[in-house]
């Protein structure tokens, strides 16, 4: 995952840097450092796309179109409801 990618998955999911920061157990200025292309840890870059990858989001490979991001489709056999389902009496937050 590289800086453009990172930016793009989030900004897919609707999430804010410290949302992002919060899901992959990083600081915000993780995140901001990780957009503007900053060197970090291979680990460090490994746990927030597997927080976006877990949001839903399927990192596009080069393939010489490019690389990018798509959300994943969702499938009927997943467990749970869609976002879009959710309301006070089948959502299980208080």
């Amino acid at each position: 995952m590289n800086s453009v990618q990172s930016k793009m998955a989030r900004a897919a999911l609707g999430l804010g840097v410290r949302e992002l920061a919060e899901l992959a157990k990083v600081s915000p200025d993780t995140i901001a450092r990780l957009e503007r292309g900053d060197p970090l840890k291979e680990r460090t870059v490994d746990a927030v796309q597997a927080a976006l990858e877990a949001a839903g989001v399927e990192f596009i490979p080069e393939n010489g179109g490019g690389v990018g991001v798509r959300l994943r489709k969702w499938r009927p056999s997943e467990e749970g409801k869609r976002p879009d389902e959710l309301n006070a009496t089948n959502d299980d937050k208080v």
